[in-house]
């Protein structure tokens, strides 16, 4: 039997490698037939979503020898000096108009916000300036979510929404010329605000199975007959829904009388419709986490609208479902992990300026070995979220539409965002579970699962559309494998099925045999770009044998699993979190670069990158632990890591080194949290964090000046409450103990620190302290 075996393996290695007439006349055709049988059949829905966008870097860590001097060759995401004065001076302008904590309470942004908004083209920002907008780079889309999220939540999506998937970048693809000029020049100037409904209450994550129904048909409009849809739907989770003045819509089609294609059900069509029309229906409004930006249901029953409300007219009916991947492969990689990089920011400064501050035991609370480590993953999650989604935005830039790095990012950063805030809610305790405008970190507590939940869950996003999506797209040779045996004309089939499984067949010979070299040597061999950093090599060899593995396990995966991998979720997932470590590891390393090898940065870059490799390889074991095969998992397994697994988590040491950076002020710390929002208002607690942190230098130095006096040399600490640093100060000014400069300085001190640590307090009948007026006795301690 072991003859028998041995006999067809060396059979079929010599039908490989034999020449391509003989390999296509003997075993082409019956391996096609195979693979013919043995995938899964694909739906159009399937089909335009694998299509939807391009592949970037990606690809290259799929093909398991990332070519790093291409990607640090891809320059730096920049701002014009037309997008940098506009971020520095009407963002800045905007963010000053707008308190958190009253928006809550007012359950909206204030009429002067929404009219400057309107007024200085924040609604616009995507669209061309021929038709009246600005036409900020993706980059500058992303700065500016960013900034308005580091100040006000419902102001970042206000802004956010119009910019992203919706009415207008649906027209500038895809609209008629007379459509285009009609509604973006009203877009741009924000006398028309759009909303996009989508999700219906039976058709959330999967969307392409809408029930809504338009049903061409003849109709009245304007007094003529005309082709057009007789519409029902019903929508919730609408953004902007509440204040829409235009209505763009996804439903299903169908066309029973044949009016526009022999076709009876086309498919997904997209339409503008005015919210004024008849029958259009805006409910009332949702609360989200009760999170202050206008979201509401939208419904209507037996609505008709003319054939020219579809986007793109008569040519685009059916085609809405392409239309909306195409576009959300870019707009994914913009709008939430900006916001969350822009809460990150508002959490990372406050957080780090009370630790700082605030003491326990004699001593600042960020001394505790504990709190630095919640801090450390703060401030290095901090620095990977702003690289991915700087390069993800970068990208866009650079005319692609990442489809699998925008569900990266999408996922990882609100993930991390998720993370980082809760590790600051940890530090602040109790300060951070009281309610009210001297709690800083409370709503993006409280609202972060919104970026989870939307523009498709977390949980679909990491288990089916990163991994599931990438493998196919991704991979040099899969989809060509699909396309071959879809192909109709068989002679062709047979020579690019040949070309593209043989090409394939090499591809995986290769990545294992470099998965024994560098598992062998530790990957010391690997290359290392020219222009990159030497104390970052370690870190480039590392993600190329790391991207060699996930190479291996992928078509290991899929030769075992087939069309089952993507039902197998837990695995799929495992494996899209190795591709995504790889992707926020490399975005690390470029950001490094770009911005100039601080030295400053090397604590944040080394724990982001120790953190993700540890990542990577748990998602390379978890699905070795778990893969079906179990003999070619010990197989692998000994090949992929045959002295165990190479890397650890960062040290405390290091830790300790990020959470020290989040605490001291200067030029290097600003750099973390460059393009945040700090308010100009002293009552602000972020911004008195600020001021606090900045005097500590100060404060630390008068009083280890006293303590080295005789006069002082009782003295262990400085009084920590405002009252009884005011009788102290009262004291030792009269002593001589401290300058009138010294003495104004630790007295400002010590007002700015009482603020942040105060609390709010309300009425005893209070049922919803979030909308009710802070209680008089409370605006003394918060205005200190």
């Amino acid at each position: 039997m072991l003859t028998i075996i041995l006999l067809l393996a060396l059979l079929g290695l010599a039908l490989l490698f034999a020449p391509g007439p003989v390999r296509r006349a003997l075993l082409a055709p019956h391996l096609l037939a195979l693979f013919k049988r043995i995938l899964p059949t694909m739906s159009e829905t399937e089909r335009d979503a694998l299509e939807a966008g391009t592949t970037w870097w990606d690809a290259d860590l799929f093909s398991g020898r990332p070519d790093w001097p291409k990607l640090l060759a891809y320059g730096r995401a920049m701002l014009t000096a037309e997008e940098r004065h506009f971020l520095e001076h009407d963002v800045e302008r905007l963010c000053e108009l707008v308190n958190d904590w009253e928006t809550q309470q007012q359950l909206d942004l204030p009429p002067q916000a929404w009219d400057y908004m309107k007024s200085q083209g924040f609604l616009g920002m995507i669209i061309p300036k021929q038709y009246g907008g600005k036409q900020f780079s993706a980059y500058m889309h992303s700065q500016v979510v960013m900034k308005l999220s580091s100040r006000c939540s419902a102001l970042a999506v206000t802004v956010m929404v119009p910019n992203s998937l919706g009415p207008a970048e649906l027209l500038l693809h895809y609209g008629t010329e007379e459509q285009k000029n009609h509604y973006l020049p009203r877009l741009a100037a924000g006398t028309e605000i759009p909303c996009f409904a989508l999700t219906s209450p039976y058709a959330g994550s999967d969307a392409a199975a809408i029930p809504d129904l338009g049903v061409v048909c003849m109709g009245m409009h304007e007094g003529r007959a005309t082709v057009g849809f007789r519409l029902s739907w019903n929508k919730r989770y609408i953004t902007l829904a509440p204040v829409a003045t235009l209505l763009g819509l996804a439903f299903q089609t169908s066309d029973p009388e044949h009016l526009l294609s022999d076709n009876d059900a086309p498919g997904i069509t997209c339409a503008l419709i005015p919210a004024s029309h008849d029958g259009v229906v805006i409910g009332r409004r949702h609360h989200p986490l009760n999170a202050a930006f206008q979201n509401g249901p939208t419904s209507g029953q037996d609505v008709f609208i003319p054939i020219d409300w579809v986007i793109g007219g008569q040519a685009q009916v059916g085609k809405g479902w392409r239309m909306l991947m195409e576009c959300l492969a870019a707009g994914r990689a913009i709008s939430l992990p900006s916001s969350s990089v822009g809460m990150g920011k508002m959490a990372v400064r406050g957080t780090g300026a009370y630790a700082a501050v605030r003491r326990q035991f004699n001593m600042p609370i960020g001394k505790f070995e504990g709190v630095q480590e919640a801090l450390a993953r703060m401030g290095a999650n901090l620095y990977l979220m702003d690289a991915a989604r700087t390069l993800a935005a970068h990208a866009v830039d650079l005319g692609e539409k990442p489809a699998v790095i925008s569900a990266i990012v999408k996922y990882h950063v609100t993930e991390r965002g998720r993370a980082l805030v809760n590790d600051g809610m940890d530090i602040l305790g109790g300060k951070g579970i009281c309610v009210g405008p001297n709690n800083f970190l409370a709503s993006a507590y409280q609202q972060i699962p919104i970026a989870i939940t939307v523009e498709g869950a977390n949980i679909l996003t990491r288990s089916l559309i990163i991994f599931g999506q990438g493998a196919i797209r991704a991979h040099p040779y899969v989809l060509r494998e699909m396309a071959a045996v879809s192909e109709s004309d068989g002679r062709k089939a047979v020579r690019d099925f040949d070309a593209a499984f043989f090409g394939h067949v090499g591809f995986v010979l290769g990545n294992l045999a470099r998965g024994l070299w560098y598992g062998l040597g530790g990957a010391r061999l690997a290359a290392v770009p020219d222009a990159g950093a030497a104390e970052l090599a370690p870190y480039y060899r590392a993600l190329t044998r790391l991207s060699t593995a996930f190479a291996v396990m992928t078509d290991m995966s899929m030769f075992v699993l087939g069309g089952e991998l993507k039902r197998r979720e837990r695995l799929s997932a495992r494996l899209g979190d190795v591709l995504a470590q790889l992707y926020l590891a490399s975005s690390v390393l470029k950001r490094y670069e770009d911005d100039g090898r601080f030295a400053a940065d090397l604590p944040y870059v080394h724990w982001s990158l120790q953190d993700a490799l540890v990542k990577a390889q748990q998602g390379l074991t978890g699905v070795l632990d778990n893969f079906p095969a179990r003999g070619l998992a010990v197989l692998l397994r000994t090949l992929l890591f045959p002295f165990g697994l190479p890397h650890r988590p960062p040290s405390d040491e290091l830790g300790s080194e990020v959470a020290l950076a989040l605490q001291t002020p200067g030029a290097d710390r600003e750099r973390l949290l460059a393009d945040g929002h700090v308010a100009s208002d002293a009552a602000d607690p972020v911004a008195c964090a600020e001021r606090a942190l900045a005097l500590l230098p100060d404060v630390l130095h008068i009083e280890k000046r006293l303590k080295d006096t005789p006069a002082g040399a009782t003295l262990r600490h400085l009084p920590q409450s405002l009252s009884a640093m005011q009788q102290w100060l009262a004291a030792a000014k009269a002593a001589s103990l401290v300058s009138c400069q010294e003495h104004n300085t630790l007295l400002e001190y010590a007002r700015l620190a009482d603020g942040l640590i105060q609390v709010n307090d309300f009425p005893a009948d209070a049922a919803q302290p979030a909308h009710l007026p802070v209680h008089e006795a409370d605006t003394g301690s918060r205005a200190a």
